[in-house]
């Protein structure tokens, strides 16, 4: 997939490009405030905006409750 391209992602384009499940980011979205737009009944998603995410921490505050949680 390339960065370039500026189009929203579905659900499904974006478990592909994170390599999660649908249910992973569905998770993600209701508790760590993954950055997603809802359609209608669809969500979707910017890849530049979930990079953005990842990269300001959002991934790493979940592993890190998840660990402090077990």
């Amino acid at each position: 997939m390339a960065h370039s391209e500026n189009r929203w992602l579905s659900i499904g384009e974006i478990c592909t490009y994170l390599g999660v499940s649908n249910d992973t980011v569905y998770k993600w979205i209701d508790k760590y405030k993954m950055p997603a737009h809802r359609m209608g009944r669809l969500w979707k998603f910017k890849a530049d905006e979930v990079d953005m995410w990842i990269k300001e921490g959002g991934a790493f505050e979940i592993y890190k409750n998840e660990k402090t949680n077990e």
